[in-house]
């Protein structure tokens, strides 16, 4: 007689799905901000606009993933830090726009349930959107046996938030003379991991775990913070293609951004990559933030003010350059 086949046989463990969900509750719940509706039963996220709170609001947003840092979480049995990761590289975008984040979905793939893991996962998405001010309104874990390896699983996000039509920051007031002002990186982000894990050995990784592994910074406070006081002509996230791809997106034609790579000092584990891989300055300065993870544009007038503003704060920065007239969009000295 042939033995019946099951769900569970077939690879898929509904149980421990359901586990997994238990186990999360208290970190998603954690996250709840005002206009989060939390309807049990309902087959979507709600979340309520106060629309009061703006004359033409704009909906604003994103998606991406953590990429090959997963590889690296894996390998070093660590797994609470990716998630926050995951929410940075989303909210962090939305930002360089103006606006303010709302709330967060996530979408798990994985071969097979590892409830430890996976709760860490979300964990530190929780702590992500707290960090970011939005909620964690849903998600979905899709346990896929034959697609992954029963230890393997990826992540993707979706964020979306809100800004004033007319507070949009598009980088259509940007003129030459304008400052750049750079706000510090926690390490590599989510960016330039293929190059890390061909560069450092196992043993390297293992050593500089807390390092190699730091979660990318979220700017949300900080940004929101200037927005507040500062009429901010553009922001830059700097993430893949970094300084030769995210901040000319932000110029007008014509404009270039004139970088002294000397203003700040560039982190050790860059120092390190570099001089093991042979790597060029810039190959390391396409691919890698280099120690600056956000970067505001400022009119010349108001440059003064807002260092001093940041000092008050006490929000790290660094004057890293400014903008000037030139075709090649970007200049690193």
């Amino acid at each position: 007689m042939t033995k019946s086949v099951t769900y569970k046989t077939s690879g898929v463990d509904i149980a421990k799905a359901n586990e997994f969900v238990d186990n999360i509750g208290p970190a998603v719940k954690s996250t709840f901000v005002k206009g989060m509706i939390n309807r049990k039963g309902s087959f979507g996220g709600l979340f309520e606009l106060n629309s009061k709170a703006y004359k033409n609001p704009v909906m604003v947003s994103s998606t991406d993933g953590v990429g090959t840092k997963l590889l690296i979480a894996k390998l070093l049995n660590k797994h609470d830090t990716v998630g926050i990761d995951l929410v940075a590289m989303n909210v962090n975008d939305i930002l360089c726009v103006g606006a303010k984040p709302l709330f967060f979905l996530d979408y798990i793939a994985c071969g097979k349930v590892q409830v430890k893991v996976l709760t860490d996962v979300v964990k530190g998405i929780a702590e992500g959107c707290r960090q970011s001010g939005c909620s964690l309104v849903g998600g979905e874990t899709a346990e896929m046996p034959g697609m992954y390896a029963e230890d393997d699983y990826d992540l993707a996000g979706f964020t979306v938030g809100v800004v004033e039509k007319s507070k949009i920051v598009d980088g259509t007031k940007i003129k030459a003379g304008d400052v750049l002002f750079g706000l510090p990186s926690t390490g590599a982000h989510s960016n330039g991991y293929s190059m890390v894990r061909k560069v450092l050995s196992q043993e390297d990784m293992k050593k500089m775990k807390d390092v190699v592994l730091a979660p990318t910074k979220i700017y949300a406070k900080e940004v929101a913070a200037v927005l507040a006081k500062f009429d901010v002509r553009g922001m830059a996230h700097i993430t893949g293609g970094a300084y030769y791809e995210k901040l000319p997106r932000v110029l007008p034609k014509g404009l270039c951004a004139k970088v002294d790579t000397s203003s700040w000092e560039v982190p050790e584990l860059f120092k390190i990559i570099q001089k093991k891989g042979n790597v060029a300055k810039s190959e390391m300065y396409r691919t890698f933030n280099m120690g600056i993870g956000y970067v505001f544009v400022i009119a010349k007038k108001d440059a003064a003010a807002f260092g001093k503003f940041l000092n008050v704060k006490k929000i790290k920065h660094y004057i890293i350059g400014e903008v000037v007239k030139d075709g090649r969009r970007v200049i690193l000295e």
